[in-house]
């Protein structure tokens, strides 16, 4: 016969006994057959969860109170008087830790961006979503930032619900009035802090100063995102998580029986029973008080398992450790383990599964680190121009081409270009030397004339040396196109 018990604790579908009309003869229990916060009928159920406290809330706060910080200071590094970090998706420039990177450098942002797939695989594989309850930016700004906001205005769960529920009076017009005032100023500050990452602090300051009307797209594009930020922060919450983030969904093909998520110790807990002074034997250390459920920002009650809206956020642990002091019994109940941990009481394994991942992960991991330590600040491009034929002169043949110079450094440089190995004349059309500005490109047209002994077919393989300062910067290897052995 089916262990109910362990499928309630670990099934795919987790149990619930308040939520469905479907019940199961064994168990007198029925399977969760909808999200917490929608009810039968498909109306969204408001969460109003309790403030939570506990160790793990105080650690939680810590972090998020460091990341805040980072993210508010980091626009205002710079390095050398250029911002330490800028990601411009218009002019296709992104600047990370001082180096700017270009377009040529795409395949380096492909495989980093590979490698922090395979690192998301691999992180959940062995602990879960604990990215979501400690460090993913919604979870920061809505638990640690705007609901904190809500408790200091309102008041705790109980005090929400009452002011929910009551009448537009002075008291409800003046708190909520002054929530949605404060959460839209917060909405408009993060929507300049996202743009000052795209188009750098100083031009966001210059934007300022020279008013909306001068930089009207700008505008535009902060009163935008100023406005889905407050959407999603005040009303539409942790639906964002439950109904928007595919992470949720996709946990339930990359966890398996070792990964550690914040779990229910079924075994001890069950069967649940409300405390009294004598209580049977074979009850069960949880005393049925529903004070995980209430500190959920997500609505679920962690003793059915593991479920998609579950955030790791860890207030569950902090009630639930809080209530087993109350009543004299060992805290973990709720913990951090896997499902192997709690069925058959073993140590974290290293599965093979997990070896791979990492050994993926490294590989990819220093590939990325060695391409960007050994990218080249100046990146040349030197073609024959298509269409053109070779020409013959006075003292050889001659060729036609394009150059194309990138300076990825923020000093401006000035290059010329010889070849290598053997003898020959280049002549820039128009130019007596190619200046490439900071940041810039420059492209420029050269007759490239060899002397006739030298070119041996139809097509001779030649290097040009692209110098600086008389100082090798890049060789580039092109074709040279010539008459026929026996041709003139």
């Amino acid at each position: 016969m089916t262990d109910f018990k362990e499928l309630k604790q670990f099934g795919s579908e987790a149990v619930n006994p308040e939520d469905s009309d479907k019940l199961i003869t064994e168990t007198g229990v029925s399977f969760r057959d909808r999200v917490s916060n929608i009810d039968k009928k498909g109306n969204r159920i408001w969460i109003y969860p309790k403030k939570p406290k506990g160790d793990y809330t105080k650690w939680r706060s810590v972090v998020a109170v460091f990341l805040l910080i980072f993210m508010f200071v980091l626009p205002f590094i710079k390095v050398g008087g250029r911002p330490f970090m800028i990601l411009d998706i218009f002019e296709r420039k992104f600047i990370i830790f001082g180096i700017v990177f270009w377009p040529q450098d795409f395949y380096i942002f492909a495989l980093a961006f590979l490698a922090l797939i395979v690192f998301v695989v691999l992180f959940t594989a062995v602990y879960g979503r604990i990215w979501c309850g400690w460090a993913c930016p919604q979870t920061i700004f809505m638990e640690m930032v705007f609901r904190k906001i809500e408790y200091w205005i309102e008041g705790d769960y109980k005090q929400q619900m009452a002011l929910s529920r009551s009448g537009w009076n002075a008291n409800k017009i003046f708190k909520r009035g002054l929530k949605k005032t404060i959460f839209i100023l917060l909405s408009f500050i993060l929507s300049n802090l996202f743009l000052s990452y795209i188009i750098g602090i100083d031009e966001l300051q210059k934007y300022m100063t020279e008013g909306p009307a001068e930089h009207f797209t700008s505008f535009a594009f902060v009163i935008l995102f100023a406005g889905a930020f407050y959407f999603i922060f005040s009303w539409f919450r942790e639906q964002a998580c439950t109904f928007i983030c595919p992470y949720g969904r996709l946990q339930s093909v990359l966890l398996d029986k070792n990964s550690i998520v914040v779990a229910y110790d079924f075994k001890r807990g069950e069967p649940r029973m409300k405390f009294k002074k004598n209580m049977p034997e074979d009850a069960g250390d949880c005393v049925d008080c529903g004070a995980c459920v209430r500190v959920c920002p997500t609505g679920i009650d962690i003793r059915n398992g593991t479920q998609l809206e579950c955030i790791n956020c860890t207030a569950c642990i902090d009630a639930c450790d809080e209530v087993m002091l109350k009543v004299n019994k060992p805290k973990n109940l709720i913990r951090y383990a896997s499902e192997l941990q709690i069925t058959e009481s073993t140590k974290f394994k290293f599965t093979p599964r997990i070896m791979a991942y990492s050994v993926v992960l490294l590989l990819l991991s220093g590939l990325v680190a060695y391409l960007m330590f050994n990218r080249s600040d100046i990146e040349a491009t030197i073609l024959k121009v298509k269409g053109t034929m070779y020409q013959n002169t006075e003292t050889g043949v001659a060729n036609v081409y394009t150059a194309t110079i990138i300076n990825k450094t923020f000093e401006p440089m000035d290059f010329s270009l010889k070849l290598m190995d053997i003898p020959g004349t280049i002549q820039i059309i128009g130019k007596d030397h190619l200046h490439v500005p900071a940041e810039g490109l420059t492209d420029a047209t050269f007759i490239l004339e060899l002397p006739r002994k030298f070119v041996t077919g139809t097509r001779n393989n030649i290097q040009i040396g692209v110098y600086s300062d008389d100082k090798l910067i890049q060789t580039v290897n092109t074709g040279f196109t010539g008459p026929a052995p026996g041709m003139k």
